[in-house]
């Protein structure tokens, strides 16, 4: 079998995966223990993020002719790539967050929505909250206004029957004074109305 027929296989699975990504990490790994490296692995299934080594050649392949080409010059040296289709900060969140234990691992760059970015860039990324997060905060932000405004509803309501109960006793006495008077002056215009005839 020849080299490029070996080879074909494998860029083609790199050409899968990044088909359609939201975003692609590459990663130096080396110098992570075997614990680790499978901790990591673990952490970025579980974020829905495809994580694998490749030769940099067979990534230089798959990468060509698309958004993610650009990153072909961190393409030295051991490289991991990881790769997300639904959460674009997923791979370089997980990642920096894994990095903090595991000083070893490093970012080299990466593609996010078509832009591309350094290690630095990527470290920017890493500090978005996710999708899930961005929308239960958002969520819970509309639902503030509304929870609050619905507690002072219920504050209102029960502060205004304790003094509703108490103000229909005190106005009692003075809603039948007027009345009282009503009687008083009626028979007194009806008199004077009555010599003018």
């Amino acid at each position: 079998m020849a080299k490029v027929e070996l080879k074909k296989p494998i860029v083609d699975e790199i050409s899968a995966n990044i088909e359609g990504a939201q975003s692609v990490v590459l990663v130096d790994y080396r110098g992570l223990t075997v614990a680790q490296d499978t901790a990591l692995r673990k952490q970025l299934r579980e974020a829905g993020v495809t994580y694998k080594v490749y030769k940099n050649t067979f990534m230089t392949m798959a990468f060509k002719g698309t958004d993610f080409e650009v990153l072909s010059p961190y393409l030295e040296g051991p490289s991991a790539v990881a790769i997300s289709k639904d959460d674009a900060t997923a791979p370089a969140r997980v990642i920096a967050n894994f990095a903090k234990t595991a000083n070893k691992l490093e970012i080299k760059g990466g593609v996010v929505e078509g832009t591309a970015y350094d290690a630095a860039g990527m470290a920017e990324i890493a500090k978005i909250p996710s999708k899930d997060e961005l929308l239960s905060k958002l969520l819970g932000s509309l639902q503030s206004p509304i929870t609050n405004f619905a507690r002072v509803m219920n504050q209102l309501a029960e502060k205004g029957g304790a003094s509703a109960s108490e103000a229909p006793a005190a106005e009692a006495p003075a809603e039948e004074a007027p009345a009282a008077e009503a009687p008083a002056e009626a028979p007194a215009e009806a008199p004077a109305e009555t010599p003018a005839e």
